[in-house]
């Protein structure tokens, strides 16, 4: 029928040229005018995307060159000796000039534009008509209605099983009710006069990377894996300018279903860190959660003025402001009107050294922003136009502002502080500095909630004692100590082959360190450790205690991986200066070892906390930690940001997690109305 035509168009269609193509396969565009040879592919005769300069002089559009050269190993054109990590991107002249060719909206005959190619998405995205109509015809396909999906929860389905994937993926596992899982972000609301959330959509998206070096990191923490709680492989973080931030479409939270046509739903943890390692093109499927759908307001009831949170959307009050538990901030929303399409808005935006996201610096006097009075310099820019920019840049924050129409709106949060700020100089340094001590919130402290690692994972303890020359080094490298980022504790980086510790052979790189010759080490920030281990190693008699972590791997696991594939803790690209440990190593650690840190999260009664768990008591493994799975856009867990994925649960308001099932910790959280303390014992993802 026509709906199910509209619907197949709409799942062809490219989100990015508007055309309907398969993922695999090249842009299409309609260009307006003659192109110069110079600038068109000798392999598909169109004009370069994305274009790489080959060592020996030619230019080939990125797929169009690394798909040839998975059948062929030479240049199309000279046939001279060619592999992918030869290339280089084409210089910022060629990809401008190729940027600023003049191509017809797919759908010219409705809409009548036309715009440069690199205007093309946002036109598709904040103008098109058509496209728009397409895209909210999609969405409406995709939204259950509300009867029935209260049938589906009254039969006893997990919330979490309330997820519509936009597009589905190549993985069917994902589609099955997984064993743990709860989903306290979904919320059914008993009072019928409020907006309801219907489903949280989610959708596949295909992302590429290509390395320009193959040493160069993707700079994205994982988590997860076969072999532990969360199961699949989730994004913890975007480490700040790297090739993931730079490319701005992945985003903590994604949870990687496949690399290369290569499955990570059931690999373990190091496999899929052997997968993301591989240092060519790399072609990552990706599931995205993209927020809750409110269900329509029944006719007969007043109409509801809350928003759809696919895009973040802060927490109204009466001034059109909520108050945040993240530094008790307030997050407000403001909407800038223009006069014409192009009038600046005048505000300059930066990044900050130690907080990932967008900034604003200065409001430029006689300016839009200025004049409107409600931003304000040190703003953090959380969304403009319903784009999500948590973890974005000045740059694609100033694309787009360029794309918008008459209308910008800006979600921001604003460090209560900042309302104070104004008036000599002194007092702003005043401010200034008092932004810089540490908040309450961010308290971390030595954990007093005592239970088991997860199922498969153990320690042992180790001492070890050496009689040895008192100027002789011990021949270790350390790093961690409870001042860094993550408070870790002082873990061993590297046994140098020249120090009396390799030729024992005991310790390994990636111990812990506990004690030396009865000095706790376990408390110490990095600079006392080393004064310590300095002082101690002056004896002739020197008695270390470690802890080793262990994983039992099955034999399947150890099929998993292939004997000619680099074991990602020997990789060579990991230099002494640079290791750290997967996530994987910190997991078996005892609980005595670990620090926790409380977080307050607030809300009103109608909203979700904004986050998915796994873990509790399982038959297959018994009694396992609570993770945290999931964090949905536009939600208090989502807005504070500080919760992560792969964050483990130790207690709910005081009240230890320990021996509680999905039954009992459900109810505990649905209970806690406005606010809500969550516990938690956060390890750093591994960096890939």
């Amino acid at each position: 029928n026509t709906q199910d035509k509209s619907a197949l168009l709409w799942a062809r269609i490219c989100k990015e040229c508007g055309q309907p193509h398969d993922s695999q396969d090249s842009h299409l565009y309609e260009y307006q005018d003659e192109v110069d040879d110079e600038l068109v592919c000798h392999i598909c005769l169109q004009p370069l995307l994305r274009p790489m300069d080959t060592p020996c002089g030619h230019t080939y559009c990125f797929l169009c060159l690394s798909n040839f050269l998975k059948e062929q190993d030479f240049c199309p054109v000279d046939r001279q000796r060619l592999q992918l990590h030869q290339c280089r991107p084409s210089s910022l002249l060629v990809r401008n000039l190729l940027d600023k060719l003049t191509v017809l909206c797919p759908h010219y005959e409705e809409c009548q534009q036309q715009m440069q190619r690199c205007e093309l998405q946002p036109h598709l995205h904040n103008r098109c008509p058509v496209f728009r109509r397409l895209r909210e015809e999609a969405e409406k396909r995709k939204r259950p209605a509300w009867n029935e999906l209260k049938g589906r929860k009254s039969d006893g389905e997990s919330p979490g099983d309330a997820k519509q994937p936009a597009v589905l993926s190549r993985n069917p596992t994902r589609d099955q009710p997984e064993p743990g899982l709860i989903n306290p972000a979904y919320e059914e609301s008993e009072d019928d006069n409020t907006p309801l959330r219907s489903s949280l959509v989610a959708e596949a998206n295909m992302v590429e990377l290509l390395r320009e070096e193959p040493e160069e990191e993707l700079g994205i923490r994982i988590v997860g894996g076969k072999d532990t709680p969360l199961g699949n492989i989730v994004i913890q973080e975007i480490v700040r300018d790297s090739l993931a931030a730079r490319d701005g479409r992945l985003a903590p939270g994604d949870h990687i279903l496949e690399v290369n046509d290569i499955s990570l739903a059931s690999v373990p943890h190091t496999r899929a860190i052997a997968v993301l390692r591989q240092p060519s093109l790399l072609r990552l499927t990706v599931m995205q959660e993209k927020g809750f759908k409110t269900r329509e307001p029944r006719s007969d009831l007043q109409p509801s003025s809350s928003a759809p949170s696919t895009a973040p959307q802060p927490s109204h009050s009466s001034h059109g402001t909520s108050t945040s538990s993240h530094s008790q901030s307030t997050v407000l929303q403001v909407m800038l009107t223009k006069s014409q399409r192009s009038e600046p808005l005048g505000i300059k935006l930066i990044r900050k050294s130690d907080e990932s996201g967008v900034f604003i610096l200065d409001l430029l006097s006689g300016g839009l922003a200025a004049k409107d009075g409600k931003l304000r310099n040190n703003d953090k820019v959380l969304a403009i136009n319903g784009h999500d920019l948590r973890h974005g840049t000045p740059e694609i924050a100033a694309q787009i502002i360029q794309a918008s129409e008459m209308r910008v709106n800006f979600v921001v949060m604003r460090p209560a502080e900042t309302q104070e700020d104004g008036g000599s100089s002194r007092e702003g340094q005043h401010s200034r500095a008092a932004r810089r001590a540490p908040e309450p919130q961010y308290f971390r402290r030595h954990t007093t909630y005592m239970k088991d690692p997860p199922g498969g994972f153990s320690s042992q303890e180790m001492t070890v004692s050496l009689k040895k020359e008192p100027r002789l080094s011990l021949g270790i490298t350390i790093a961690g100590g409870r001042d860094c980022r993550s408070r870790l504790p002082i873990y061993i980086t590297s046994v140098q082959p020249v120090g009396c510790l390799h030729r024992d052979g005991t310790i390994k790189r990636g111990d812990v360190l506990l004690s030396i010759n009865g000095v706790d080490l376990t408390q110490l920030t990095y600079n006392e450790a080393v004064s310590a281990l300095k002082a101690q190693t002056a004896q002739s008699q020197v008695v270390l205690r470690v802890i080793q972590t262990l994983f039992e791997e099955t034999e399947e696991d150890t099929e998993a991986v292939s004997r000619d594939e680099l074991d990602p803790l020997d990789d060579p690209r990991d230099s002494t200066l640079n290791w750290t440990p997967l996530w994987t190593r910190w997991l078996g650690l005892p609980s005595h070892m670990h620090w926790c840190r409380d977080i307050v999260l607030q809300k009103t009664n109608n909203e979700s906390w904004g986050f998915s768990i796994v873990g509790g008591y399982e038959e297959s493994h018994g009694q396992q930690p609570f993770f945290i799975k999931t964090i949905v856009p536009g939600t208090p867990a989502h807005f504070d940001g500080r919760l992560k994925c792969g964050d483990e649960i130790v207690a709910v308001n005081g009240a230890t997690t320990v021996g509680m099932n999905n039954s009992s910790l459900i109810p505990m959280l649905k209970l806690q109305k406005n606010k809500v303390t969550l516990t938690v014992v956060s390890w750093p993802g591994s960096l890939v």
